[in-house]
């Protein structure tokens, strides 16, 4: 996944505690992505809401990850790293219990928000922690971290579902009590970590988009985005699949597929193809998969089968999209992450409530004719910064973009 050929002797799985606390956490976090999945139907019922209003749990979600995401450079440079990921862990906790509480969709909706801040300010710092503190070098942390983000998305579903089926608001609290104890973990295992000596400007991700690899990279994201939210956040609707348990095991299986094709498959192709032809193959399948669900709608066979075979396309997508980050922009680790993520996230938010009313104006299908446009689309932006990648894996570029960037998974 690096160049770094040495880096990957020493295996990724023995590492200090203070890697496996926040690769625990790690875990909890990304199981945020897919815990909500199981119960939007029982939410749309039971509180009496639209899939529109519903999806407005994606949305709160992940609009204030992405403007949060350009300040956590400012806020990880004046109280470091170890206070960063502290803030973000204690946040998750306390909103995730209180949307437990929530009396209706628009409280859920609110208490998303603030549970969005608190992963910005993890997400975008964990990473950073596990390369300066694992062994095996920075090939080793990247397949721990991808390890990390492929359990998450595997059992965040599936955890949601068991939940989900005592009572909708289970999920909520689950992912409360496992932060918390997440966050014991950071606060016992993880050692202090030094302020940077440069103190990073509030707008400087932004500032870093004028980079034009990290900004082509960043737009092809927020397709990329565009479309698995509508995947991950609407398909669950045409499903018919009205048991929570039910959906947990669909998006389950699909996780399972993430984690083995982001962990294992993309090296592999990578190595074989390159990155940015295998991400073009990668795009193109994906929007076919969502046309098939959109031709499909109607049928939940259809609907199940592409979904889960879209794993596939998403762990690969998840790893090369990541190392190509980190290889095609010269900014420092936390600046690139933070561009990068207010970027993507924006297409992830807002993805799902624009699908809900899609279909509400229209029609289920047009909504996913939409995403897989989105995933076409992304394409020809990747293929406008063809040339930065493939100098940049050629070795042509200068060897600070793979010392000095964080990447961050898409």
């Amino acid at each position: 996944m690096s160049s770094q050929p040495g880096a990957a002797a020493a295996s990724p799985f023995k590492q200090p505690r203070a890697v496996w606390a926040v690769a625990f956490a790690c875990v909890v976090s990304f199981m945020g992505i897919g815990l909500v999945d199981p119960i939007l139907p029982v939410l749309a019922e039971e509180l009496e809401a639209t899939p529109a209003q519903v999806s407005l749990l994606f949305t709160s979600y992940l609009v204030v990850t992405a403007v949060a995401m350009i300040g956590v450079g400012w806020v990880s440079s004046r109280i470091g790293a170890k206070w960063t990921l502290i803030l973000g862990l204690v946040l998750i906790v306390v909103f995730a219990g209180l949307a437990g509480t929530a009396g209706g969709v628009d409280g859920i909706v609110g208490f998303r928000a603030g549970w969005g801040l608190g992963n910005a300010l993890f997400i975008s710092t964990s990473l950073a922690v596990i390369v300066a503190s694992a062994s095996g070098g920075f090939a080793g942390a990247i397949i721990l971290y991808e390890t990390a983000l492929g359990l998450g998305i595997a059992v965040g579903p599936l955890l949601g579902g068991v939940l989900g089926g005592i009572s909708w608001r289970g999920p909520f609290y689950g992912v409360s009590a496992l932060m918390a104890i997440a966050l014991v973990a950071t606060l016992v295992f993880l050692p202090p970590t030094p302020k940077p000596e440069k103190k990073v400007t509030l707008f400087a991700p932004l500032a870093a988009l004028r980079h034009r690899g990290l900004l082509t990279m960043g737009m092809m994201a927020l397709l990329y985005n565009w479309g698995f939210f509508t995947l991950l956040g609407y398909a669950p609707y045409p499903m018919g699949l009205h048991d929570p348990l039910q959906l947990g095991w669909v998006f389950f299986a699909w996780g399972i597929l993430v984690a083995i094709f982001a962990v294992w498959g993309a090296p592999r192709a990578q190595r074989r193809f390159s990155t940015a032809p295998t991400l073009y193959v990668n795009l193109l399948g994906l929007g076919i998969l969502l046309a098939v669900i959109g031709l499909g709608v109607s049928s939940p066979p259809v609907v199940i089968g592409a979904v889960v075979l879209s794993g596939i396309f998403v762990g690969l997508n998840n790893t090369l999209t990541t190392q190509a980050v980190m290889l095609v922009s010269p900014v420092e680790r936390p600046v690139a992450a933070s561009a990068y993520g207010f970027v993507r996230f924006i297409g992830g938010g807002l993805a799902p409530f624009a699908a809900g009313r899609i279909a509400e104006a229209t029609d289920q299908s047009v909504a996913f004719y939409v995403g897989a446009a989105a995933f076409l689309i992304a394409i020809p932006v990747l293929a406008s910064g063809h040339n930065l990648i493939r100098a940049a894996e050629s070795g042509e570029s200068t060897g600070a973009a793979e010392t000095e960037l964080q990447p961050v998974s898409a």
